[in-house]
């Protein structure tokens, strides 16, 4: 709100007129301020009307299945923004992918204050996203992360946005539980051809420093009250959780599982807890959502980079057996160790492409049917290690790169529903390979740092180092 300044004017007042006027002003004001939104904090650029449908709704794939296959999460820098020649570039190649499955989060990573106070809404970021998803025939999920400020003791206000990092991880009060899972029925709403939403984000802000362990009891609490809320908007909405993240660590640490354990690590006993709370109390879920690193916390790969990716078979494996072979996303999926600015950029490409084609192998060996890769994009530059496409800021830029073939391909190859086949492998190559078939498509990487000649599937071809290759059945 501007600021507000009275003037009496030149006019004396007896005492008790001036008195009496001015406790009537009071009074004024007080009800004045109290029938602004947020009481009086600003809302420009807001509106009342956030369970508007935006646009128009398509029918994207998958909108009926709980599994949606293999796609990527939007971030900070994306291609809704730059020039309209890149945005439509990467826009072709999606939809000439079949229409990839892509994953925004609802504040953050792009994504503006939805409820800067509370009942006023602002959506103008989210609807671009949502558009782009729409143009680019993909199956658009929804991450309920992050919460406005006024939810989690911050100030309300289109101003008062902290976009910190502690606090965007900052998890809404246990009293405003009941305003985000209202948030979360508004945001499905205004969007009714998202079908998919996943509830929170790595438990941020849900670490309870007094026990040392998870407050896995409030995360659900606020699962609970989202679920229920967007099954009331529509009961065939789908919804997953927890999305925590599978933490391995040293074996002799005093956090490892002393059961859950293999080459690559130990399992943190902390975030077994968690799961386990939130599966046996959880209102109810249409899939399993959990994300994580092939290495330890201590950023080691365990027994090297390849072999640590067996880590995501275990955890797949054993999360499917706790929630009853419920369908399994990664959210995020990480085989590179990031620097001390959260980038990984010390591998080669074709590195770093053979590794995530492993850890997708390895993925869904242990029953995962949808994962997200995290698309680390630049906003601008020729640099742009691990993204999908090529920023862009400018018209020659949204051209596809490595990624972004390995990714497509695996979600044309390998969609939900699909029959999975074995497949012979030469026993001199076994140790130097990762295989994936069906009956018209096998997947083959080297994990050597070296050119080798492999048999896969009774066919001898060369292979250069690291490198993916696609065959035909």
């Amino acid at each position: 709100m501007g600021r507000h300044e009275w003037n009496s004017g030149a006019r004396r007042w007896r005492l008790t007129a001036l008195l009496g006027v001015g406790v009537a002003a009071l009074a004024l004001i007080v009800t004045l301020l109290n029938t602004l939104p947020g009481n009086g904090a600003g809302t420009a650029g807001t509106s009342r009307n956030g369970d508007t449908v935006h646009g128009t709704p398509v029918t994207p794939p998958y909108q009926d299945r709980p599994e949606v296959g293999w796609g990527f999460t939007h971030t900070q820098y994306s291609a809704d923004e730059g020039s309209s020649a890149a945005t439509e570039r990467v826009e072709g190649l999606i939809s000439d992918a079949g229409g990839m499955p892509q994953d925004q989060a609802i504040m953050g990573w792009g994504a503006d204050n939805p409820e800067p106070v509370k009942g006023r809404y602002d959506f103008d970021a989210m609807d671009r996203r949502i558009d782009f998803i729409r143009k680019s025939g993909g199956t658009p999920v929804v991450t309920l992360c992050c919460s406005p400020d006024w939810m989690k003791g911050g100030r309300a206000g289109v101003d008062n946005t902290n976009w910190s990092q502690s606090a965007l991880e900052t998890a809404p009060q246990p009293e405003h539980y009941a305003d985000f899972a209202a948030l979360a029925a508004t945001v499905a709403k205004r969007y009714p051809d998202v079908r998919h939403f996943i509830v929170w984000n790595e438990f941020k802000g849900f670490w309870n420093d007094a026990k040392g362990r998870w407050d896995y009891e409030g995360y659900t609490r606020l699962y609970n009250l989202v679920y229920k809320a967007l099954k009331k908007v529509d009961k065939d909405i789908m919804v997953g959780g927890p999305y925590l993240v599978m933490d391995s660590v040293d074996p002799r640490a005093d956090e490892a599982s002393k059961t859950f354990k293999g080459p690559w690590g130990a399992m943190d006993q902390r975030v077994l807890d968690a799961f386990d709370y939130w599966n046996k109390n959880k209102a109810g879920a249409d899939f399993v959502v959990v994300d994580g690193s092939s290495y330890t916390n201590d950023d080691e790969m365990l027994p090297n980079e390849f072999a640590a990716t067996d880590k995501f078979t275990a955890v797949g494996t054993w999360v499917r057996q706790q929630t009853g072979n419920l369908p399994l996303w990664w959210s995020e999926y990480y085989v590179e160790p990031a620097d001390g600015n959260d980038d990984r950029k010390g591998w080669s490409e074709t590195r770093r492409v053979a590794v995530q084609a492993a850890g997708m192998i390895a993925m869904v060996r242990g029953g995962a049917s949808s994962g997200f890769y995290w698309n680390p994009e630049d906003e601008k530059g020729s640099d742009c290690a691990g993204c999908l496409w090529t920023p862009t800021d400018s018209a020659d830029g949204g051209r596809k790169l490595p990624m972004f073939d390995l990714v497509s391909r695996f979600h044309q190859a390998f969609p939900p529903g699909t029959k999975y086949t074995s497949v012979s492998v030469a026993a001199d190559d076994v140790p130097n390979v990762r295989v994936l078939a069906t009956d018209r498509t096998v997947l083959v990487v080297n994990t050597l740092d070296r050119s080798i000649s492999a048999k896969v599937d009774g066919k001898r071809f060369e292979m250069q180092a690291y490198e993916v290759k696609w065959l035909n059945r």
